[in-house]
């Protein structure tokens, strides 16, 4: 869609946003180009920021005339995005911009994911910011980095360079629900070394493919049981090399942390064709059984390789590694007894891949009660550990306590109710937000989330609603007229 199109759609000081940042590269760890536009969005504007060492942006806006006395309010997002593409799509996160499309009243991206996930907040906090007429109090529009991968920038914050007392994060996925808590986490990450040898004479290369599963986000919808491509893959393989002899050469499973796997694909040896195909026959009838009702796109095959090899996995490292990703926990844990409906640990088996010589096999934890959640990390662990793969964990990450009788959820729930004539849902997510992370540095900050619709985020179907977003904008201008 061209500019014009996007813009003619209501809001159009969002949209316009919203555009304009959707053409500038942002994957996870690489939010140079982002941070240079905010830069410089800073100084058309007249507008001054502070910027910590981990390259947090704190953007500064005086209040309205006859509003300077209101409580600072602080809009909270998160500039880098989850890159992630269909195979088949040429796209390069690096240099392309997002190539964005409506349909049926959603704004989604032409095979790769959309970036609404967290583009719409620092869309909506540009358009604030940027206004002459919005009326507001002290005003500050907080963008942190890395939030996808790792949580860096809530982690790594100076709160020196925020001085506001009351926090909207606008990265929720659901109009009309407020969220007053959330599950902490933890990555934990292992890593072996591979074991090869000489490529049997006689053996043909095979690859197995995995793909067309739904993937999404392993906080917002892990309970959904949706199919995970790499469990599938060394769940068949597994059974193939019981049958035959394999001896795997490259494995490419998933890809982000906090994203259910789509797609995975093994490279392998083997003697005997026929228990391939009559493997791969009888997994069709298998899964489309256990969750064709809801993988509905999902796909499993296997190609014949032309590659002439040297080398491959030895047989017993190729078991072993099966082993660990057959053998390893994937989904929700445990179910919260207090609130319900709302998962209270769960786990993602989020990616494998082969690096230079060495397998990295990355899963995801997350809790509400951090005890669980490292007792689930320590699980994983062990089965990795007893793989033969050194472990380590990263980006530890607290949970958000919820508080039901804060001010500020108040006051949501009251324009809520006098604007829309219903009540507004308040829950805690299973999903990690960043207000877990800078609630616990900024220590007397009341805060919130919200956000408009999005589906499918993490994936190339992640979409985001048009007319919540209208919704959800016109809310928010209330909201700060009477915080």
């Amino acid at each position: 869609m061209t500019k014009e199109e996007i813009i003619s759609m209501k809001p159009s000081v969002v949209w316009n946003q919203f555009y304009e940042i959707s053409q500038i590269p942002r994957c996870s760890t690489k939010e140079e180009k982002i941070l240079s536009y905010l830069k410089e969005f800073c100084k058309k504007n007249n507008l001054t920021y502070k910027q910590d060492k981990i390259q947090n942006i704190c953007i500064k806006k005086p209040a309205t005339p006859g509003m300077e006395k209101l409580p600072g309010v602080v809009l909270q997002g998160h500039v880098d995005m989850v890159c992630e593409k269909n195979a088949g799509t040429e796209h390069d996160f690096a240099v392309d911009p997002i190539k964005l499309l409506v349909k049926d009243g959603w704004v989604t991206a032409d095979g790769t994911t959309l970036g609404a996930d967290n583009g719409i907040a620092v869309a909506m906090a540009l358009a604030i910011m940027e206004s002459k007429t919005i009326e507001h109090g002290p005003l500050e529009a907080l963008f942190t980095i890395d939030e996808e991968s790792a949580l860096t920038g809530a982690l790594e914050l100076d709160p020196s360079i925020v001085e506001g007392t009351i926090l909207f994060n606008i990265d929720s996925e659901e109009e009309g629900i407020f969220y007053i808590g959330c599950a902490g986490g933890v990555n934990t990450i292992g890593n072996i070394k591979v074991e090869e040898e000489t490529a049997p004479k006689g053996h043909n290369s095979y690859q197995l493919q995995v793909t067309g599963f739904k993937g999404g986000h392993s906080g917002a919808e892990i309970h959904e049981e949706r199919g995970n491509a790499i469990s599938v893959a060394s769940r068949i393989l597994r059974d193939i090399s019981s049958k035959t002899e394999v001896q795997i050469h490259n494995i490419n499973g998933g890809g982000k942390h906090n994203a259910i796997p789509r797609e995975t694909f093994i490279s392998f040896t083997a003697g005997d064709p026929e228990a391939i195909v009559n493997t791969i026959t009888e997994y069709s009838r298998v899964l489309k059984n256990e969750m064709g009702d809801l993988e509905t796109n999902m796909s499993v095959k296997v190609v014949e390789e032309s590659t002439l090899l040297k080398k491959v996995f030895t047989k017993a490292f190729s078991d072993r590694l099966l082993g660990i990703l057959f053998s390893m926990p994937h989904g929700v844990i445990k179910m919260s007894r207090k609130v319900p409906g709302l998962v209270e640990t769960s786990t993602n088996l989020a990616s494998v891949v082969l690096e230079d010589g060495n397998i990295k096999i990355e899963t995801s934890q997350r809790s509400s009660i951090m005890s669980e959640n490292d007792e689930i990390a320590d699980k994983v662990r062990t089965i990795m550990e007893a793989g033969g793969a050194a472990v380590h964990y990263e980006s530890r990450y607290p949970s958000w306590e919820p508080d039901p009788d804060s001010n500020i959820l108040k006051l949501f729930k009251d324009v809520y109710k006098r604007e829309e004539g219903k009540d507004a849902e308040v829950m805690a997510i299973h999903a990690g937000l960043e207000c877990g992370v800078i609630g616990d540095k900024l220590e007397n900050m009341e805060m919130i989330s919200f956000g408009p619709d999005m589906e499918d985020v993490h994936t190339p179907d992640e979409r985001l609603k048009i007319s919540s977003v209208a919704a959800v904008w016109e809310f928010l201008l209330k909201i700060l007229k009477e915080v």
